[in-house]
């Protein structure tokens, strides 16, 4: 197979002078150790080799400091990370003499998120093809041909999979993310063949769109389950398995479901935020459930009282209680 299309370190140069702002603005956000590098602060548009040197070395430390979930979140976030940014950064990584499993994980996310703002239109749909992708990103890749490695075709195994689950907690049921990153960590160095990021850049550019629709049908099936136990004079909710509060008032968990639509639109990977999600919907679900019950339960308790009121009276006179009978707060 061939490799990924790489360049020298002096061809690497402007690269690293358009990523150093990116990478300070990473290093200042989450509070990483990290000295300014003298001479890409110099912007020097023909460096020496010992600036090379340095800046190389400058980079590697900042890249073995920032985690992937860092990168995905600066990511997703930041306004500087535009296409030309991203490109930057796929260069960057796929250039490192030593890669690492996070440069893998990182390299991953960033062709997804690369391949997302450059696909178009007319290619996002349900044909879209390993070769099409593959098309798409020579530009960073170079030519990965067309012939999908044997042993990367359980990918559209577990697309298949992902195209039937039915919620977020089917799916991570399911684990068909630890299923694909199984499949990644396989590969070892093939993973970086042009033709294998392709493959998984498909994968993960799908999965996206599978997770985008489920967090969606989550956070509607939330709301729903909100305002109905809102109209059965509900107010609070027991939401401890979701890390709230025993009585999480229903206004508030709202209000964060509404903010979650914005930080959902970005965030797919099977992280924390995503099992509060699956969390809460079970929560709403199992409190609709017990209110029906419970309100199916008074009336008849009510009327199973009145029968044997009158049966016992037809005998004997006794005094009934006028408190209400509440049904069981368990059942």
């Amino acid at each position: 197979m061939t490799s990924a299309r790489t360049l020298n370190p002096a061809s690497l140069w402007p690269v690293w002078r358009r990523l150093y702002p990116l990478y300070s603005a990473m290093a200042r956000e989450f509070v990483l150790e990290s000295k300014p590098c003298n001479e890409l602060e110099q912007e020097l548009e023909t460096p020496t080799a010992e600036c090379i040197h340095a800046a190389e070395a400058w980079f590697s430390k900042l890249d073995q400091l920032i985690q992937v979930h860092q990168l995905r979140q600066f990511g997703q976030t930041s306004a500087q990370m535009n296409e030309d940014a991203l490109r930057d950064f796929v260069t960057h990584h796929l250039n490192k003499k030593e890669r690492t499993e996070q440069d893998r994980d990182k390299i991953d996310f960033l062709l997804v998120q690369f391949f997302s703002q450059v696909v178009p239109q007319e290619m996002a749909g349900a044909d879209l093809t390993v070769a099409l992708v593959g098309k798409t990103l020579a530009g960073v890749l170079g030519s990965a041909g067309s012939d999908t490695p044997d042993s990367l075709e359980s990918l559209d195994d577990l697309l298949k999979d992902a195209g039937q689950v039915q919620s977020l907690n089917a799916m991570f049921t399911a684990r068909i993310i630890e299923r694909g990153r199984e499949i990644k960590a396989s590969c070892g160095d093939n993973f970086f063949d042009p033709i294998s990021l392709a493959a998984f850049t498909r994968f993960g550019f799908l999965i996206r769109r599978v997770f985008f629709r489920l967090m969606q049908q989550d956070l509607n099936v939330i709301f729903d389950g909100l305002r109905e136990l809102e109209s059965r004079g509900v107010t609070t909710l027991d939401c401890r398995k979701a890390q709230f509060a025993a009585d999480e008032p229903i206004a508030r968990l709202q209000m964060i479901c509404q903010s979650w639509r914005v930080m959902f639109h970005a965030e797919y990977s099977a992280g924390q935020p995503l099992c509060i999600l699956v969390d809460l919907r079970t929560a709403v679900e199992h409190a609709l459930s017990k209110s029906v019950a419970d309100t199916t339960a008074k009336p008849k308790a009510m009327a199973a009282v009145a029968g044997a009121s009158a049966t016992s009276g037809a005998g004997m006179e006794f005094e009934v209680s006028a408190a209400p009978l509440e049904a069981d707060p368990e059942q």
